[in-house]
């Protein structure tokens, strides 16, 4: 009985060890998307403040379905609509795509398991300057099921749902990289 008191006694102790030296830390988070209340901008603010233009890509190609894609999902991830605050910035965007077979089913020589893939580049642009403020690249890689090889309508749906899915990562990724930006630089 002693030994189990006195392990809960250390055990207590190191708790509130613990507890004394993450006090000084307590003050220190801050969630990114919060407001300052310095009344300086938010990240909100500065994120609606990055102009997407539309992508420069061949009209009626895929590549131009998927840009609008990407650039849809980025300024409703920015700013939560077709517009944002007055421009300070602009973003290019250059995307490529790909599509490759995984698995091909050795009696059709068909493939049963396809993947998609964009990489994108982009570069933010300060508009007062044309100064070239951030510059990455990313990529999403997502694959899909040919259902069947008689179904052509489903393989052509599963494929447009790959696409969606890749547009939608691509999105995400630029937004954290920008998030991230503005926030370091607050």
């Amino acid at each position: 009985m002693s030994s189990a008191r006195s392990a809960a006694a250390r055990m207590g102790i190191r708790l509130a060890l613990a507890a004394m030296l993450a006090m000084p830390l307590a003050g220190c988070f801050q969630p990114m998307y919060a407001d300052r209340g310095d009344g300086s901008p938010t990240l909100r603010d500065k994120l609606s403040a990055v102009q997407v233009p539309p992508l420069d890509v061949p009209n009626s190609s895929r590549n131009a379905r998927i840009g609008v894609e990407i650039r849809n999902a980025l300024m409703f991830k920015m700013y939560g609509s077709a517009t944002g605050a007055p421009p300070l910035y602009t973003l290019a965007l250059n995307i490529n795509s790909s599509r490759s077979s995984l698995i091909v089913d050795p009696n059709t020589t068909l493939p049963t398991i396809e993947n998609y893939g964009i990489d994108a580049n982009f570069r933010l642009i300060e508009i007062a300057t044309g100064k070239v403020v951030l510059t990455g690249s990313t990529f999403s890689r997502v694959e899909y099921d040919v259902p069947g090889q008689t179904q052509r309508f489903a393989r052509t749906r599963a494929g447009r749902d790959a696409e969606d899915r890749a547009a939608q990562e691509i999105a995400e990724n630029i937004n954290t990289r920008l998030a991230s930006f503005f926030y370091a630089g607050m």
